[in-house]
């Protein structure tokens, strides 16, 4: 398996979970287990310390990097600032088939939420993120967000598992959507500077609360 494989399969598995905050990560193990030499390990583990998802420790080799609750918030607010952005640019380029597929979004999540649909929820969250960023044609952006979600991800992971947390996103997401298919670049960014605000604000409670 080449370098750029296995980083991008050993960037998932932070992403989904499957390698937890602080867990060491041996060069001999990961070669063996993707069947690469040590060597594209060494190359993976370094540009994945590059993008703040792996760290390396003095005389222990490397480990998943764990982010502090302080530290997800401030992740959190720089990737609202950028998603925002994204949504103004959206807005001011967003063509009709796009607009048709932004509604569609909306729609499901709605159902999903009326159905108690939660996993159906976040896909449809993810998507509309993704597909706001595609239509912007920001891709410095997108890369850029792309990593700021990984560093945050046991977080983000949290506050999806939040009883009522769609129903209370739902309306922000909405109004996000309104905005870019409105073609009205200020309602969009705000709209998504809102969101993401909020996403910080309920990352902070649940950690609060436990």
């Amino acid at each position: 398996m080449s370098a750029v494989e296995l980083s991008s399969r050993l960037r998932e598995a932070i992403m989904s979970g499957d390698l937890v905050p602080n867990q060491r990560l041996v060069e001999f193990d990961i070669a063996e287990e993707h069947g690469s030499s040590r060597g594209n390990v060494r190359i993976a583990l370094s540009e994945l310390t590059v993008e703040g998802l792996v760290e390396k420790v003095q005389n222990r080799g490397a480990r998943v990097r764990a982010v502090s609750l302080e530290e997800a918030i401030e992740i959190t607010e720089v990737r609202g600032a950028i998603e925002a952005l994204c949504a103004r640019r959206a807005a001011e380029r967003i063509q009709e088939d796009q607009k048709q597929r932004l509604r569609e979004i909306g729609a499901r999540m709605t159902t999903a939420v009326e159905e108690g649909d939660r996993e159906t929820y976040s896909e449809c969250n993810r998507d509309l993120h993704s597909t706001v960023i595609e239509i912007s044609g920001q891709q410095i952006a997108a890369q850029t967000i792309k990593r700021l979600r990984g560093q945050a991800v046991r977080f983000q992971y949290r506050l999806a598992q939040k009883p009522g947390r769609p129903a209370e996103s739902l309306p922000q997401h909405l109004a996000l959507i309104e905005g870019v298919c409105a073609q009205d670049p200020d309602a969009a960014a705000s709209a998504m500077q809102a969101h993401i605000s909020s996403v910080a604000r309920a990352i902070r409670a649940i950690e609060a609360s436990k």
